[in-house]
């Protein structure tokens, strides 16, 4: 039922649009509008913050049965749910209040970046860094290769807080869009999915409260 009612709406309203979508590399805005009129954006956000509390097996459905019609339209959902679950799963409680609602809503999207020019495989190679300064954390570096990077208003940004520890010196923080200090490159020039843009993420002094941090300190590899 739950699959039928998805590849009706995929077929009438994302389906006619994804010729032009691939054909332009242009952004799939009338897949994002009619998934989020219809509460199917990012369908694993709890209940308590606005959301539909859907498992996995009903989040996999509707990438699915978005991805028939239109790979890059997919990716919507799909990456909604991989750059907010660190917030699900290790966030404080008014962590996951701040930025799960507005997702729920549809107000914003949500980026992960990981992945760096020099460290894709090795994540745990990153050189992004964070510098504790007072209240805050200063972030400097570079993110490669992130999906519907200049698009999402929120990115899971994993950084360096201990270099010497490694993996367990690695923490996530959530960076917003319009933090100074962000900016974004061009959007990649790709074999597919081309309406979901791929661009590197720029962290020049990007200064963000200590209370943006996934979880603790050294924690963000492991979450």
């Amino acid at each position: 039922m739950l699959r039928d009612a998805i590849r009706s709406l995929a077929e009438a309203k994302i389906a006619p649009y994804a010729a032009a979508v691939d054909e332009e590399s242009r952004f799939p805005q009338e897949a994002l509008d009619a998934l989020v009129a219809n509460d199917l954006h990012a369908v694993h956000v709890p209940e308590e913050y606005g959301g539909t509390g859907a498992d996995a097996l009903a989040t996999v459905i509707v990438i699915e049965e978005v991805a028939r019609v239109c790979a890059s339209s997919s990716l919507i959902p799909a990456v909604n749910k991989l750059g907010s679950l660190p917030v699900i799963l290790s966030g404080s409680e008014d962590l996951k209040k701040r930025y799960m609602t507005p997702l729920a809503k549809g107000d914003a999207m949500f980026s992960y970046a990981l992945s760096e020019p020099d460290a894709g495989s090795d994540a745990a190679g990153m050189k992004t860094k964070a510098v504790r300064d007072g209240d805050h954390y200063v972030l400097n570096g570079v993110k490669r290769w992130i999906t519907n990077a200049g698009v999402s208003e929120y990115y899971t940004v994993m950084a360096v807080t201990d270099p010497e520890k490694r993996s367990k010196g690695i923490s996530a923080f959530v960076v917003e869009k319009a933090d100074e200090g962000v900016s974004f490159g061009a959007p990649e020039k790709k074999l597919g999915i081309k309406g979901s843009p791929t661009r590197e993420v720029y962290l020049d002094n990007v200064r963000i409260p200590a209370d943006r941090m996934i979880g603790a300190e050294g924690t963000g590899f492991a979450t």
